[in-house]
């Protein structure tokens, strides 16, 4: 089980896109792995999740937290080896674990939270609420988004992670992203 929690190792720098559902980190994980001409790793939850709901219809429990977890993780441990510039990952563990403990009475499994803390990223970009809110079968809190923005945050803070709040509209986020990215690429050669 740890094993399948555990980031390999690899060549590139790792960044994260952060926060709340619905603040465009899909959209801006594209953009960001178009523009760099790399490999973006997508959200395996929402995978996992809608197949759920179309097949039980039923929505995220905690016994498939690990499950997508393992999911994300072997995802971005292939993805990390096509690229040795930078891998952009639409989400990571610690997402997963601010999910949990704001779903789930603040508990988190702890196997997940101790990969969710030891597993390496470069830089966080943390998105801010001030995008649409775009329903669909799984987004189910429109009305919490400034407390999960919170949550987010205060993950980041908490565990010291590097991290970039995202504003604006589309062209003011890509344009943030790309000249921090830029900078970690400056700096690992």
């Amino acid at each position: 089980m740890e094993k399948k929690l555990r980031q390999q190792s690899s060549n590139c720098i790792k960044v994260v896109l952060f926060g709340p559902e619905s603040t465009g980190k899909t959209t801006l994980s594209r953009q960001l792995a178009r523009h760099f001409n790399s490999v973006w790793v997508p959200e395996h939850a929402r995978a996992y999740l809608q197949d759920k709901w179309n097949n039980e219809r039923k929505t995220c429990e905690p016994k498939d937290l690990l499950p997508i977890a393992i999911g994300q993780m072997k995802l971005e441990n292939n993805l990390a080896q096509k690229t040795d510039s930078v891998l952009i990952c639409d989400t990571d563990l610690l997402e997963t674990k601010v999910y949990s403990e704001a779903y789930y009475q603040g508990t988190c499994d702890p196997i997940l939270e101790t990969y969710a803390l030891k597993n390496f990223y470069n830089l966080y970009f943390l998105t801010y609420i001030d995008t649409p809110w775009e329903a669909d079968d799984l987004r189910d809190k429109p009305d919490e988004r400034e407390r999960m923005f919170k949550a987010f945050e205060n993950a980041l803070k908490t565990y010291n992670k590097p991290y970039v709040i995202l504003k604006g509209n589309k062209k003011e986020r890509l344009e943030t992203a790309i000249k921090h990215i830029d900078k970690l690429l400056e700096n690992k050669t």
